[in-house]
């Protein structure tokens, strides 16, 4: 576990940042703007929590916080280091995880008849602006991964993770007594 000291350490004001491994890139690196959407997506989701969600969601998302951060040191580390220096990493069974959870969901909500707009209650809300930020965590690390390998189930984990918080979304809104809004395809 680190021990942080010092938040500041200013080894990052000639605009280059460290790798797990030590390796100094520009922070402009498909590899950085990877793990910094999903270190902004852990914070939406975050904000999301805090403002009020049912508390299912909630549980499920503080563990969903977690591997995030997982998906960071899977992200920071790269693949051919990872041999001698172990990372958390993300695996099948967050995925799996991610699934059941969308499952057991599901089977409170009606099915959809048209699109869902963003919106609802705050929560909801919340958890549509985690979802797109989770699209774009995602679209980085499919970019990232046509110049260099990734974690195996990296993108898989993310593509699941943005279904999910919509899933979540539709769930906070319907606890919350309010029904989603949708689009007119003819306003």
């Amino acid at each position: 576990m680190p021990r942080i000291t010092r938040v500041y350490t200013r080894a990052g004001d000639d605009g280059m940042t460290a790798l797990g491994g030590g390796q100094r890139v520009p922070k402009d690196a498909l590899r950085i703007d990877s793990y910094g959407n999903v270190d902004e997506l852990n914070s939406c989701i975050g904000a999301a929590i805090a403002a009020g969600l049912h508390p299912t969601l909630a549980g499920a998302l503080r563990t969903i916080q977690n591997e995030l951060f997982h998906l960071g040191s899977d992200l920071c580390v790269l693949e051919e280091d990872k041999a001698t220096m172990p990372v958390p990493q993300i695996e099948e069974r967050h995925v799996t995880a991610l699934e059941q959870i969308m499952d057991q969901l599901s089977e409170e909500l009606a099915p959809l008849e048209n699109f869902i707009l963003p919106g609802g209650s705050l929560g909801a809300g919340q958890l549509h602006v985690a979802r797109c930020i989770c699209r774009r965590a995602e679209r980085s690390v499919v970019a990232l991964s046509h110049h260099e390998p990734v974690g195996a189930f990296t993108i898989r984990y993310l593509n699941r993770l943005s279904d999910a918080l919509f899933v979540m979304a539709r769930y906070e809104n319907k606890t919350r007594g309010i029904t989603d809004p949708t689009w007119n395809s003819r306003a």
